[in-house]
């Protein structure tokens, strides 16, 4: 179901792709490009809102061509020194021809479109083709994740509505938990993204978005809702299935994975993990032991 953004759209994402970053970021995520020969580097997450270099950064590193493996993306964990500091970072690498077809909507995936359509920054680019073709997947994105939310929502009802529709939707079909309510809390912390952003996302994918005030009554056929909602229902009944062969394929190609477990462990627990080139090779492996040196540090803990 694939959709053409309108200029109007694209315009509205390219500014907010270009919301500036820390210098430290941008500097990391030119060094993961260069590394992996991507031709684009989008960041995400709550890093992006807040602009702390705690935690892990999150990127999609997208490289030329048209060659994806059969699972994709790859995730990768990286650190990268910078003041004093280790940033840390968590990669997702496919093709960008592969991001745009998601965005799209041609593909089963249901992770690509619903994810950003909330906030991103494109923070490297290789040149202006490389950088307009990802506003226009982004943006794409969008359109795809507001048709969605029209068949899904209300007759009526205000932009918060279709897009809690849409989100509470695109949760049950992943194969993780989310806390109830997760919906309103990306609506709120990112108000300013998503305000005045669903009409023109429903004008591009070929929606009349009916505005009147702060009401939407998207003018969707019963024929074209049904027909929509049959597009998400495949996708939906597949949803859990293919985020399980993910997080299987991560649990043995996750490059970095000792050294991404070993840092959570100790900021959640106060336990350092020694990395050792055992438990870099073979993490699954290794995991029993960490998991009881772990219980015993909790016990130690639970005692002093």
């Amino acid at each position: 179901m694939s959709v053409q953004p309108s200029a109007a759209l694209a315009e509205r994402i390219a500014a907010r792709l270009a919301v500036p970053v820390d210098p430290a970021v941008a500097g990391f995520a030119r060094a993961l490009a260069d590394n992996a020969g991507a031709v684009a580097v989008v960041f995400y997450g709550s890093n992006l809102r807040t602009g702390s270099l705690d935690g892990v950064l999150d990127f999609y590193c997208l490289l030329p061509g048209t060659q994806e493996s059969a699972i994709w993306p790859r995730v990768s964990y990286h650190e990268r020194a910078h003041d004093g500091l280790i940033l840390r970072a968590k990669v997702a690498t496919l093709t960008l021809a592969t991001f745009d077809r998601a965005a799209a909507g041609e593909l089963t995936d249901t992770t690509i479109w619903a994810r950003f359509v909330q906030p991103s920054a494109l923070i490297w680019a290789a040149d202006n083709t490389a950088r307009n073709a990802v506003i226009a997947a982004i943006a794409s994105a969008a359109a795809t994740a507001a048709r969605l939310a029209a068949a899904l929502g209300p007759v009526s009802g205000t932009a918060d509505d279709y897009w809690r529709a849409l989100f509470r939707a695109t949760y049950q079909a992943e194969f993780r938990v989310e806390k109830p309510g997760r919906e309103n809390d990306i609506l709120s912390v990112n108000a300013g993204h998503f305000a005045g952003l669903l009409p023109l996302a429903l004008d591009a994918a070929g929606i009349p978005p009916g505005q009147h005030g702060g009401i939407l009554t998207p003018r969707l056929l019963p024929a074209e809702r049904a027909r929509i909602l049959g597009w998400w229902k495949r996708r939906r009944r597949l949803g859990k299935p293919l985020n399980l062969l993910r997080l299987v394929k991560a649990s043995t190609t996750f490059e970095g994975a000792a050294r991404y477990a070993a840092w959570k462990i100790e900021r959640h627990t106060g336990m350092a993990v020694t990395v050792t080139p055992f438990r870099e090779r073979f993490p699954l492996l290794a995991a029993p032991q960490v998991l009881w040196d772990l219980s015993q540090h909790r016990r130690r803990q639970r005692g002093s």
